[in-house]
């Protein structure tokens, strides 16, 4: 027969395990850039990174919601949920958040993306405990009150203003429209001026109380941290706010899906009276899980990712035709984009794109050199490195890995995965993507024989 004490100290140590489970992702070399996970019951994950040779520490709340969960009445309520839950909780007033992050020289932000939303405060490592109960408290205590939904409106209003301004910033959100239509993926983070109109304060708290449960957030934080203190201290936080829960509960996994991009040769065109016409030339890209976006990052780098690249040296150095000309890669779930956005005088419109064209049509027909890979390879992780100097960087990767792909890798496994693609790779690559049909956004003061050329980029 079992003893009480024992059929106690069995129970315990059964509770003790359910409490947290904690795992060594990355072990770093004396510690340094250990990445540590721990999660616990009710589904919460945390992740940290620890760099004790740094003063400061960045803390970062991520939830697995963008504004591709909105429905076409909701576009925007992501967004306008961010700016919310800054305005205050049933602790501190809006002022009281800001003033405490102020008073310590700490920096305070959130960004609302496609598919994630993320709050941060980057401080002094000692001042690390107030940012996670500062952080904290917003996610778990914000009120969302009519007046303040009133008010913010109208600030969410002048963001998209001042986006519309900005037509290099404009042509992104189209060229989004132009491949997936009027669709999650296809309408603007920010929402139109007739969605965050019609939103309401309950419409919101509804979104907010879905969206925010424990098991859809993960909490990240690196710098000179540690990681078993974080964990204390964020349990504790969510507790007070009674959002801790006791329950099992398995964490949110990361987002699939099969989606297909067909937007093959569309052109759309938004008139409008700039000094320059902004154009992205691009089509279906690559999943951000797809083995092969490891090529596809050198294939980006050397067709226009620096000053060496094939579209800066031809549409810039040699031509002069325009000041800003690159291409890049966006990555979702299930899907992706490739685009190269150019800037120019709109009399120059239709040579810029007859040379973007002509160069993806060259490199998918030919591909690339082996010195332009080669020169690709050593810049894309030179860049890797040095964008991960600072801990707001390493708390962007580990919390946006977690709840991405549910998995950490190190960056020098980064690096030799980089360091593994063959010019094969490259050239297989860049006949898949860059093979098909691109379609094309623009904005600018086109005239309409102007207008009626464009199809000719795309046919």
């Amino acid at each position: 027969m079992t003893s009480r004490s024992a059929r106690t100290t069995a129970r315990t140590s059964s509770e003790a395990r359910a409490v947290a489970r904690t795992q060594t992702l990355i072990k770093g070399e004396h510690g340094i850039g250990t990445v540590r996970k721990t999660t616990l019951p009710g589904g919460l994950r945390i992740v940290t990174e620890t760099l004790p040779s740094v003063r400061s520490a960045t803390f970062g709340i991520w939830a697995h919601v963008g504004s591709r969960d909105e429905t076409p009445a909701l576009n925007g309520a992501t967004h306008y949920l961010e700016h919310l839950l800054f305005k205050g909780t049933r602790k501190r007033s809006a002022l009281d958040i800001s003033a405490a992050i102020d008073a310590v020289g700490g920096e305070m932000n959130a960004f609302t993306a496609k598919e994630y939303t993320c709050y941060y405060a980057r401080v002094l490592d000692t001042d690390l405990p107030l940012a996670i109960d500062v952080v904290c408290d917003m996610l778990t205590g914000s009120l969302i009150q009519e007046e303040d939904v009133d008010v913010e409106r109208g600030a969410i209003l002048e963001e998209i203003a001042m986006t519309e301004d900005d037509a290099g910033d404009c042509v992104h959100d189209l060229f989004a429209h132009t491949m997936f239509g009027d669709n999650d993926l296809g309408r603007p983070v920010l929402g139109t001026v007739d969605t965050v109109n019609a939103l309401t304060a309950d419409r919101i708290r509804r979104f907010y109380r879905k969206h925010y449960d424990p098991t859809h957030l993960v909490v990240a934080a690196a710098g000179n941290v540690d990681h078993h203190k974080v964990v204390r201290q964020v349990r504790a936080a969510f507790e007070k706010a009674g959002a801790f829960r006791e329950s099992v509960a398995a964490p949110l996994a990361p987002r699939d899906g099969r989606r297909t991009v067909r937007a093959a040769g569309r052109v759309e065109l938004i008139g409008r009276k700039t000094e320059q016409a902004h154009v992205i030339l691009g089509m279906p890209g690559l999943a951000r899980t797809d083995e092969r976006r490891w090529a596809l990052g050198v294939l980006n780098t050397a067709l226009g990712g620096g000053m060496s690249s094939r579209l800066f040296q031809e549409v810039r150095e040699k031509r002069g035709l325009a000041y800003s000309v690159y291409s890049y890669t966006s990555g979702f779930a299930d899907c992706g984009l490739f685009g190269v956005y150019a800037g120019c005088r709109p009399a120059q419109v239709h040579d810029v794109l007859k040379i973007c064209r002509d160069e993806l049509d060259h490199v998918a027909e030919h591909g690339l050199t082996d010195d332009e890979i080669g020169r690709a390879v050593g810049q894309l992780q030179g860049s890797t490195v040095l964008g991960l100097e600072d801990t707001g960087a390493l708390m962007n990767r580990i919390g946006k890995s977690e709840l991405c792909w549910g998995e950490q890798m190190s960056v020098d496994d980064m690096l030799a995965r980089i360091a593994s693609v063959t010019p094969d790779d490259v050239r297989a690559v860049a006949r898949d993507v860059l093979g098909r049909r691109p379609s094309l956004s623009v904005i600018g003061p086109l005239k309409d024989k102007q207008a009626s050329r464009l199809h000719d980029a795309v046919a």
